[in-house]
C-alpha cells in the first residue's frame, strides 16, 4: 500500500471557490514534484476539467470507472503543463446516484497505488455526493468565504467530517484545515465581512491560508489554467502556494499576499497546527 494522502476540498455552500481551490492546490503539489490526481465528484455539474484546461480531452469519467465501463488509466487525463498531474473527471450527464459507495472505495484504493496526493473536489451541499467525496479522505480542506452563511455551512460540514468518514468511524479525528477565500481587507476593516480571526474562532479549525479576492482567479479559470500556473506572481497564486506548503507540513505564518511583491498583510493568529 502506498503512502498517498487523500485530501477532500469541501464547504457546504456553493460558489465559495472549492473547484478553484482543488485545481490550484493540486497544481501547486505537482509543482513541488509530487504525483497528483484531482478527482471531480460533482456528478452532473462537471467544472474541474474546465479550470484545469482539460475539457476537450475528457473521454471517460469517474462514473464510467465506477461502473466498470473504463479503467482508471483510460479515464485519467494528464495535465498539459505538468506531466505528474492528472484529472479524473466527473460525469456531465449521469444522475447523482450513479456513484456507489463500493465503487468510490475501489477507485480511491487503486489511485493510492499510483499517486502521492489525491485531491477530491466535493460538490456543494451536504448530500450524498459530498459525503462520498469526504468518505475516504485522510485530511480535509474546508473552504469558507468570510461571511456568516458560508461559515454556518462549514460548521455543518465539520459535523459530517466527524461522523460520516472512515477516519471518524474508526475512532480517529480527521485533520482539518480552514482556507478563507475571497478575502477583502478593505471590506473586513469596515465590518462588511467577517474578520479572519472571527472565522477561525467560530469554526475552531486551524487556518491554512487566506486567499485575497482577485480578478486573477477568474482570468485564470477563463483561460483554463489553475491560478497557481496562470500567474505565479499574483497575490492569489502566492496565497495558494503558501497554503500548499502548510498542507505539506511547513510551519510558516499565515499572511495575505498583497499586490506589491514582498509586502505581506498582517500575520494572523490561528495558523495551521
Amino acid at each position: 500500500m502506498s503512502n498517498a494522502t487523500v485530501v477532500v476540498v469541501t464547504s457546504g455552500k456553493g460558489g465559495v471557490g472549492k473547484t478553484t481551490t482543488s485545481a490550484a492546490i493540486a497544481s501547486a503539489l505537482a509543482k513541488e514534484g509530487y504525483q497528483v490526481c484531482a478527482i471531480d465528484f460533482d456528478v452532473g455539474l462537471r467544472n474541474l476539467d474546465l479550470i484545469m484546461g482539460a475539457e476537450r480531452r475528457v473521454v471517460f469519467d469517474l462514473v464510467n470507472v465506477v461502473r466498470g465501463e473504463a479503467t482508471i488509466k483510460q479515464a485519467l487525463v494528464r495535465d498539459k503543463k505538468l506531466n505528474n498531474l492528472f484529472l479524473l473527471p466527473a460525469s456531465q450527464t449521469r444522475d447523482k446516484d450513479a456513484l456507489t459507495e463500493e465503487g468510490v472505495a475501489s477507485v480511491i484504493s487503486e489511485l493510492r497505488h499510483y499517486f502521492d496526493w489525491i485531491v477530491c473536489d466535493s460538490p456543494a451541499g451536504i448530500e450524498r455526493g459530498a459525503t462520498l467525496a469526504m468518505r475516504h479522505a485522510d485530511e480535509a480542506i474546508i473552504v469558507s468565504n468570510p461571511e456568516v452563511s458560508s461559515v454556518r455551512d462549514c460548521d455543518r460540514i465539520i459535523g459530517l467530517l466527524d461522523a460520516k468518514t472512515q477516519v471518524a468511524e474508526q475512532g480517529g479525528r480527521m485533520p482539518k484545515h480552514l482556507l478563507i477565500t475571497r478575502y477583502d481587507s478593505a471590506r473586513a476593516k469596515t465590518g462588511e465581512m467577517l474578520a479572519t480571526d472571527d472565522v477561525v474562532d467560530i469554526l475552531s479549525v486551524p487556518l491554512i491560508g487566506v486567499i485575497p479576492e482577485s480578478k486573477d482567479v477568474l482570468k485564470a479559470s477563463n483561460v483554463g489554467l489553475p491560478v497557481t500556473l496562470a500567474d505565479e506572481g499574483s497575490p492569489a497564486a502566492r496565497a495558494y502556494m503558501e497554503a500548499t506548503r502548510r498542507l505539506l507540513g511547513e510551519n510558516i505564518p499565515v499572511t495575505i499576499p498583497e499586490e506589491k511583491k514582498g509586502l505581506f498583510g498582517k500575520i494572523f493568529k490561528g495558523r495551521a497546527a
